[in-house]
């Protein structure tokens, strides 16, 4: 038996309790892990609080990401002791997630934890860890370098925002936080962003082409924000675009595409093939500082997750929450 946030739906509202569980009555999987961490990001938020339609199928486990120790494996890349990571790949969505002392996943969803990486750093990181370095890569491989100019990250505060702050700040950017919590400057600030920009001004209303501020974009918000995002970015310049929590619409016109050369690059962090995957939390343990963690992470037990989900529903947690499961 193994301890469990289980979701629920009753008479159409979701219901979130602890339970003891047999591990039978998991999905299929070839590697069962003892999990030691997971994490609450805005997904589960609306997930564990029924706000959004996460869960594809009650009952459910949460937990969109997870990292742990391989207790038995049907795959000879994974074997009992091995420390693993498993983010995306509909994890804590169509398929139960992290937050339950143990899961069984498919192999290929799972990349081994980096030398030197401890469980709580990777989980610290997480799904929105890597989908920040996802975005920085993106940016990379569009040619964005430093002496070009700015780089924006709106929803700074959240964490991929937080992170892609710390990496391209570590990389010699100067940049731009965007936020509607302008009182978290001082932190934002210590990541290594330069200059704060209210959110108010990015979700106002604007041309198809406004004055060119940036040389590069990490976009977490989408909707009107990433529509003055690709209207304000420089001649030949390039946008990260990861984020639909303000809107999957996209209200623009053609003429940053044509007139300025504007790349949009999409990153989804849920199917990233495994090898880059891989690649990119190998360059998560080489550049990004242990220290970082002191302000970006609080931690959190199974029990307080309820609570925390309707905080960070309602934009009252700031950088990353991970949930200690075991070990």
């Amino acid at each position: 038996m193994f301890k469990a946030l289980v979701l629920d739906q009753v008479e159409g509202e979701t219901m979130a309790d602890i339970k003891q569980l047999d591990e039978s009555v998991l999905p299929d999987g070839e590697v069962l892990i003892d999990v030691t961490y997971s994490s609450l990001n805005y997904k589960d938020g609306l997930a564990v609080t029924g706000k959004g339609p996460i869960i594809s199928k009650f009952p459910a486990i949460p937990g969109i990401d997870l990292v742990g120790q391989v207790v038995s494996s049907e795959d000879v890349r994974f074997v009992p002791g091995m420390q693993v990571i498993v983010t995306g790949w509909g994890v804590g969505e169509r398929h139960w997630g992290g937050m339950a002392a143990r899961a069984r996943m498919k192999a290929d969803w799972i990349v081994p934890l980096p030398d030197g990486m401890t469980a709580q750093t990777a989980m610290a990181i997480g799904t929105a860890g890597l989908t920040a370095m996802l975005c920085v890569l993106a940016l990379e491989e569009a040619g964005v370098k430093p002496e070009q100019g700015p780089v924006l990250v709106t929803g700074a505060s959240g964490g991929v925002g937080s992170v892609a702050i710390a990496l391209l700040a570590k990389q010699g950017f100067e940049v731009v936080a965007a936020t509607g919590r302008v009182e978290e400057e001082p932190y934002l600030r210590k990541l290594g962003a330069q200059a704060i920009r209210p959110r108010d001004e990015m979700s106002a209303a604007c041309r198809p082409l406004e004055k060119q501020r940036w040389a590069g974009v990490v976009d977490t918000v989408g909707g009107v924000v990433l529509s003055r995002a690709l209207a304000e970015t420089n001649y030949g310049g390039a946008v990260a675009a990861c984020g639909l929590a303000g809107s999957a619409d996209l209200p623009t016109t053609v003429m940053p595409f044509i007139l300025r050369n504007v790349r949009l690059q999409g990153v989804d962090s849920v199917s990233c093939p495994t090898a880059r995957r891989t690649d990119a939390w190998a360059r998560l343990q080489r550049e990004l500082d242990p220290q970082l963690f002191d302000d970006l992470v609080q931690e959190i037990s199974l029990e307080q997750v309820p609570e925390y989900a309707q905080r960070i529903v309602s934009g009252a947690v700031r950088g990353r929450t991970i949930v200690k499961i075991g070990g």
